[in-house]
């Protein structure tokens, strides 16, 4: 790590004596380079820009899978998916589905209500649509959102003509765009918690910007205005996530106007890499959503703590999404659970630790149809080496990334002792998970 990143997370103040709040912003299927502050220069998303220059920038954070539920039972687990029953999306069709919660499983607001903090996920659930698999059931205090894995209509909510909203255990029927409705509701939460003692953690999952790209019709005017010739589909997502980023933006100014942005640590990320076919961007990345390519993996994550973590600062540290686990365990005063996978990113966030020790790390995702036919499909990385396959049945390739960051050359047959040792590395992950159920 240089001298230059270390230094842009310095820490600036002795610990705090309160617990700081704690807000995951997650959102579903945004590009490496579908952020003005990532490289997007056709997109104007200067909330989320502005977050990230709050507080460090992380460059190499990846999602923990290539889709939606394994990475979410990672962020709430602490754990690889897998290793917790979902090594796939868990699907409203039961016969596209792929996995199921364990109910063994701890999840954080289980874990931080022992340190007296209240908790809610905002948004979208999308591991498990019935009980005894739900927020409530789980360790939510609140919850208010969408248990299903995507809405067939932003406005509508259903998913296969079936209503998953929620508010706890009741179904309802709001009105409105799901993105502002999220919004709504987090604000609204963040202003019923303003008076009360006890910190809070709130898990904010927007299903934007995944498909059906819908954005307001204002939106969509405001770039097409602008850039009258980006191509139709491109326009679109780029309204969308410019909407989303209002969304952010006026959550986070309701931390400010109700006193709470000082008291609280702040995560932005991404569940998986852009959908290219959606018309998202990677930037320089090669593949997109569902591939082990950099691509489907890498995504923009930004971390803000005021007065704990310096604004401006950019880091090269390799981390996942299950690390955030341990990590806000630690903020908070906790001592995560014995054998979960995560790391805590905490010392290198206020630069007490510059680089964090290397490791080597797993991806995996099983899933149907004729591409996979149920089958799992694997990437594992230490330093700059990566071993992969975007199928079950193509051979796996070797790759140095820091050589060929595009992923073009498969060098192999050059490194054979490389690829035992991480082909041995899977060998044991496939071990581990193959004692783990992931049906009913």
């Amino acid at each position: 790590m240089t001298a230059r990143i270390a230094l842009a997370v310095l820490l600036l103040a002795a610990p705090q004596d309160r617990r700081p709040n704690v807000i995951v912003i997650l959102v579903d299927d945004l590009g490496y380079g579908d952020l003005s502050a990532w490289g997007g220069a056709d997109l104007r998303t200067p909330h989320l820009d502005a977050l990230a220059a709050s507080g460090l920038r992380m460059d190499r954070f990846y999602a923990n899978c290539t889709v939606c539920s394994p990475t979410r039972a990672a962020l709430l687990t602490g754990r690889y998916p897998d290793l917790v029953g979902v090594p796939g999306v868990i699907r409203t069709n039961p016969a596209h589905s792929w996995g199921r919660l364990s109910p063994q499983a701890v999840l954080l607001p289980s874990l931080l209500k022992r340190a007296g903090y209240h908790s809610a996920i905002v948004g979208k659930w999308h591991l498990g649509l019935s009980s005894p698999d739900t927020p409530p059931e789980r360790g939510f205090d609140h919850f208010h959102g969408f248990l299903g894995d995507m809405m067939d209509d932003y406005l509508t909510h259903l998913r296969d003509g079936r209503n998953f909203m929620r508010r706890g255990a009741e179904t309802i029927e709001p009105s409105g765009h799901a993105t502002d409705l999220f919004t709504q509701w987090a604000v609204e939460y963040l202003r019923d918690r303003r008076e009360r003692p006890e910190p809070f953690f709130l898990y904010l999952a927007y299903n934007a910007p995944h498909t059906p790209i819908q954005p307001p019709a204002q939106w969509l005017r405001r770039v097409r205005d602008r850039a009258p010739a980006m191509p139709e589909r491109r326009a679109a997502l780029a309204a969308f996530i410019e909407h989303l980023d209002d969304g952010v933006g006026r959550v986070l100014k309701a931390l400010e106007e109700n006193g709470q942005r000082d008291d609280t640590l702040v995560v932005f990320t991404s569940d998986n890499g852009g959908d290219l076919p959606a018309g998202a961007s990677n930037g320089p990345l090669r593949g997109g959503k569902q591939d082990m390519w950099e691509g489907g993996l890498r995504v923009p994550t930004a971390v803000a703590w005021p007065g704990r973590i310096a604004p401006g600062g950019r880091s090269g540290a390799v981390a996942l999404t299950m690390d955030l686990f341990p990590t806000i365990c630690e903020a908070a005063g906790l001592a995560a659970p014995e054998g979960i996978d995560g790391r805590s990113l905490l010392p290198h966030l206020l630069g007490k630790d510059a680089a964090g020790a290397e490791r080597t790390l797993v991806w995996m995702r099983r899933e149907g149809g004729a591409k996979y036919q149920g089958r799992d499909y694997y990437a594992a990385r230490r330093g700059p080496w990566k071993l992969l396959q975007n199928t079950p049945f193509e051979p796996y390739r070797l790759v140095n990334l820091d050589d060929d960051p595009r992923e073009e050359k498969d060098v192999s047959a050059e490194h054979p002792k490389i690829v035992q040792d991480l082909a041995r590395v899977l060998q044991s992950h496939l071990q581990r998970a193959g004692a783990v159920p992931w049906q009913r």
